[in-house]
């Protein structure tokens, strides 16, 4: 019996080395199982991932109301101003502003609560987007709703994409009806030209003041230039300082001939008489005394100028009147831009500077394009996958540390 329970050896033959002996060691850990934990993290995928999945496809194919997008393209344009542009400068500037703020203002302008509100009164947007509420409570708009939530859910049915570099606009307009898709496009071009007709409007308003307000300011330096010409003449009785010169001048020059003519005289009757006292000599002499006293007398002139309210030095005159002369001019020149700038403005008033460029007509959609099932469904299996698995290794990190 004792024998029986003794451990078998292996019969070794002559000759044959002795092997070791083989001990059998049980396992530390048994086989995989499936366990409680694993069936809760994949009863957690079903109810965080698929169950979501498939509520959101159901309602994307079976209640979620079709949406028609028409699509639409323009840009504000802007007609170069006519005229002397190189004259007026500035002024054209001022008649049209760049077009790239008139496109930002276009920009903002269809996303903003205005709009929404001018295309209420003639659409009745909200009988529209509210219809399939019932059926569509996501996509579809309350009907007791209130106009900040329905600027709110205008963001989602109009997107705009601007481009600034080169002032394009596109839109896209979204709606339960290929119809009403079409028409809200269009009404929405209506009342962006209605925008553009305004800033024109602004526009010429503004030109037209400034322009007749630099008239008006011309037009009194030019008054005034002219007055202070007038007293000066009146006050010196002088028209013209510069003839009056000349005038001089020539006086002085022929008192300068006669005396030289008198001289010769006088020099030709002393070599021809011998008596001293003869009258012609005598008169002769007096003649160039006074023309010699007279050129003095018209050499001091040209210092002083005596004229009926006083007496006053002739280069201050002159430098007076010169300054009358180039403000009288300056002012002129003022003047004539003044009234250039006043006709162009009139001639751009007349005409449509700013106007809203459609290249892209309002398109009636055929196909229902939105939702996009395929789209959402993609963000959809992407954000729970991920919210999924961050909720699994916060629980097993949790788990792990207990």
């Amino acid at each position: 019996m004792l024998e029986a329970l003794k451990p078998h050896e292996p019969t070794r033959l002559p000759g044959q080395i002795a092997s070791s002996r083989v001990i059998e060691v049980q396992a530390k850990a048994g086989p995989a199982r499936i366990r409680r934990r694993h069936w809760g993290l994949m009863l957690s995928f079903l109810v965080l991932v698929v169950a979501p999945l498939v509520a959101i496809f159901v309602y994307l194919t079976e209640y979620a109301a079709p949406q028609f997008a028409s699509t639409a393209g323009f840009t504000v344009r802007q007609n170069e101003p006519t005229g002397p542009s190189e004259l007026l400068g500035g002024i054209t500037q001022l008649a049209a502003g760049p077009a790239t703020v008139d496109g930002d203002i276009l920009y903002e302008f269809i996303e903003s609560q205005a709009l929404v509100q001018r295309l209420q009164a003639r659409m009745d947007l909200t009988a529209h987007y509210s219809a399939p509420h019932e059926t569509d409570p996501i996509f579809a708009l309350p009907r007791d709703t209130s106009i900040e939530d329905f600027v709110d859910h205008w963001q989602r049915v109009v997107r705009t994409s601007y481009n600034q570099s080169n002032g394009l606009i596109e839109l896209r307009v979204l709606a339960f009806s290929p119809e009403m898709a079409q028409a809200l496009a269009e009404a929405i071009l209506e009342e962006g030209q209605v925008l553009v007709n305004a800033l024109n409007a602004a526009v010429r308003e503004d030109t037209m003041r400034y322009s007749q307000a630099d008239l008006d300011l011309a037009s009194d330096r030019l008054r005034e230039a002219r007055e202070a010409l007038t007293a000066f003449r009146t006050r010196t009785q002088i028209v013209d300082p510069e003839s009056d010169l000349q005038g001089r001048l020539g006086v002085l020059n022929n008192l300068q001939q006669q005396l030289a003519e008198v001289l010769i005289e006088y020099d030709l009757l002393l070599e021809n008489t011998t008596n001293a006292d003869d009258p012609r000599v005598r008169q002769t002499g007096q003649r160039i005394d006074v023309i010699r006293a007279r050129i003095a007398e018209e050499r001091e002139n040209f210092n002083t100028f005596d004229y009926g309210g006083g007496e006053e030095d002739y280069p201050s005159l002159m430098t007076e009147y010169e300054g009358l002369l180039v403000e009288r001019e300056l002012a002129e020149q003022a003047y004539g831009l003044a009234v250039a700038a006043l006709d162009l403005a009139r001639t751009n008033a007349a005409r449509q500077s700013r106007y809203l460029a459609v290249f892209i007509a309002p398109t009636f959609p055929e196909t229902a394009e939105f939702p996009r099932v395929d789209v959402i469904m993609g963000q959809a299996v992407l954000f729970l996958l991920i919210g999924w698995s961050i909720l699994a290794l916060v629980y097993y990190s949790i788990r792990d540390r207990q």
